[in-house]
């Protein structure tokens, strides 16, 4: 699932898109166009509810089996379809997994890895960093999704889910409209009787949550493999570009690509990634030049 342009008339028209691929497949055939599968996609609804809608239907399959006819055996078969991994970029992976990306203190979907600004800050907390912290769980993240619902009409609540979703890095997107309607309300009850605590009523939330959390055999948050554009070509790489910006290659386009460097695609960095170790060698204080070749590697 993603987000794509809708149409050509207009610069960006956002839709939310769904496919699919049959993972049986061999490698050489899975980004065939015909092996790829449209699902849905919608301008209006939110990704999680075509997301929930999807798991229904998987569900559904799984549970009466798909009958199909084995052109190779010539027999019929019944088929029993299942969520191997979800695709996608990082952004949309994050909500997959009801987390709240890279700007949280624990910025990171898999791993509980992270800490607050001063602490990843100190020798600790940065050294911490390249570690891997206590792997996250569904279940996990769920129970943190029900607690939030818990403090929802509590004095305060508003800074209190803030300061969770900071401290731990999840936030739900299917359930968010609802706790921020939970919250006003509780705002209102608790102006209408100054001191008197409004009674918190548990309601079951499992119909609301996030559905990729309770699927049976799969684990959201290591189920949503790293994409590699938006990691290292649009992250490490184009970063780098903007720290050093002193390419002369008439090969490269050079020109093209110092004017329109916040505009370049997956070309471009494939290209910078492998040229920039050579070109670097007077522009960067001894100290950055080092980093970059552990990341881009030794030029020979």
């Amino acid at each position: 699932m993603d987000d794509v342009s809708g149409n050509i008339s207009k610069q960006w028209n956002k839709h939310h898109a769904i496919y699919m691929s049959n993972a049986n497949l061999p490698r050489e055939m899975l980004e065939k166009e015909f092996c790829i599968h449209f699902v849905t996609s919608s301008p209006h609804a939110a990704p999680m509810e075509m997301m929930s809608a999807m798991q229904d239907s998987i569900g559904k399959a799984a549970e009466s089996g798909i009958f199909a006819w084995d052109c190779k055996d010539n027999e019929e078969v019944m088929l029993d379809p299942y969520g191997l991994f979800l695709g996608g970029d990082n952004p949309m992976h994050a909500e997959e997994c009801s987390h709240a990306g890279l700007h949280c203190n624990y910025f990171c979907r898999t791993c509980e890895v992270g800490g607050t600004k001063e602490y990843k800050e100190s020798d600790e907390g940065y050294n911490s960093i390249f570690v891997p912290g206590q792997l996250r769980t569904p279940a996990g993240t769920a129970a943190e999704i029900r607690a939030q619902f818990v403090t929802a009409l509590d004095s305060g609540a508003s800074e209190k889910i803030k300061k969770s979703v900071s401290s731990t890095g999840i936030k739900d997107t299917t359930t968010g409209y609802i706790l921020e309607a939970v919250v006003e309300m509780g705002k209102k009850l608790c102006k209408r009787v100054a001191g008197v605590q409004p009674k918190q009523e548990r309601s079951t939330l499992n119909d609301t949550i996030n559905p990729l959390l309770g699927v049976e055999g799969f684990n959201v948050h290591q189920d949503t493999p790293m994409e590699i554009l938006h990691t290292v070509l649009l992250g490490v790489v184009k970063y780098f570009l903007g720290q050093t910006d002193g390419l002369d290659s008439p090969c490269l386009n050079a020109d093209y690509i110092c004017h329109y460097k916040g505009s370049l695609i997956g070309k471009h960095f494939k290209s910078l990634a492998q040229v920039m170790p050579f070109l670097i060698q007077d522009l960067l204080p001894r100290t950055v030049l080092a980093s970059s070749l552990c990341i881009f590697g030794t030029p020979r």
